[in-house]
């Protein structure tokens, strides 16, 4: 895949990862459309983090030639979800919600900052600049 496909993709993946996690994060815990959301959220924000892995960095250093100081957000997820995980399933609810609020303010909020900073692609799309 290109470039712009992948950014298509990982776009069409986190746009509904910032407005399912702000309302996770807002509502009520552990009653069914929590888990419902949650499981569509985490999905979506696995398969975003794969696809912006494949994604080389266009700003900045880069390391092989690919992996920019950005893709650090990817391993904050594929680090923080199984934890989350493995922590709810043992009933360990902050250590889940800790995990959870960081993949969503590191993963989205702070990813999603550099991603509209010049240079990038996300703001050309979204501002034409």
């Amino acid at each position: 895949m290109d470039y712009h496909t992948l950014a298509y993709v990982h776009l069409a993946t986190v746009a509904p990862c910032f407005v399912i996690g702000a309302w996770l994060l807002l509502r009520r815990k552990g009653t069914p459309i929590h888990k419902l959301l949650g499981t569509i959220y985490v999905s979506l924000i696995l398969v975003s983090s794969v696809v912006a892995a494949f994604m080389p960095a266009v700003v900045g250093p880069r390391l092989f030639n690919h992996f920019g100081f950005i893709h650090l957000f990817c391993v904050v997820v594929f680090v923080s979800i199984p934890w989350a995980l493995f922590a709810i399933h043992r009933g360990r609810a902050k250590t889940h919600g800790g995990h959870m609020r960081g993949v969503y303010v590191g993963g989205i909020l702070i990813a999603g900052a550099f991603a509209l900073m010049p240079g990038r692609l996300l703001p050309g799309w979204l501002f034409g600049a």
